[in-house]
């Protein structure tokens, strides 16, 4: 084997095994998948973080994510950032966040997210921070947020050439 195919071969292993860890990550809970769970890294004497995922329907029926908890916060909030009239506004959906059959839902920076609120101590870079989610239907399940980089834009791995993530707002699974 030469030394070009040796290297050929060693890139298109790491990249399946980066994909295979990627897919292990994903956890279902009913007819849910949820996917890419991750948050930003905190300065020292932060009170916030927020957390993003996404999270597949593949049922016949919707689901709504209604709360959550973790161990790292007082609460877990469903938050939605939006523009109104040219400013940026932030506010929770008291009413939780519809996953319509057949759609997936992503929260992300600048959209629907998870505000940890009152965390206890500040988000590491490399740290896993479980967080449980409530569904309507599918009940409770736990997923683990990767911690990025403070200005951390998707999770690792999910950035597109030139460094920007893809953002697909969608607002098709939101009822209030």
């Amino acid at each position: 084997m030469n030394h070009l195919t040796r290297i050929v071969t060693l890139v298109a292993v790491a990249a399946a095994l980066c994909t295979a860890a990627a897919r292990a990550e994903d956890v279902k809970a009913g007819d849910l998948v949820i996917s890419q769970a991750w948050s930003r890294a905190t300065p020292s004497g932060a009170k916030i973080a927020g957390g993003y995922l996404t999270i597949e329907n593949r049922g016949q029926a919707p689901d709504r994510l209604v709360g959550g908890t973790g161990d790292v916060a007082a609460r877990v909030e469903m938050h939605e950032m939006a523009m109104d009239n040219g400013v940026m506004k932030m506010r929770p959906l008291d009413k939780g966040l519809t996953i319509e059959p057949g759609k997936t839902v992503k929260l992300a920076p600048g959209g629907y997210h998870l505000m940890l609120m009152d965390i206890k101590q500040p988000l590491k870079q490399g740290d896993k921070v479980p967080v449980t989610l409530e569904f309507e239907k599918a009940g409770k399940v736990t997923v683990s947020l990767d911690v990025q980089g403070v200005g951390a834009q998707s999770p690792a791995g999910g950035e597109h050439p030139g460094g920007h993530m893809e953002m697909k707002k969608s607002h098709d699974g939101m009822k209030m």
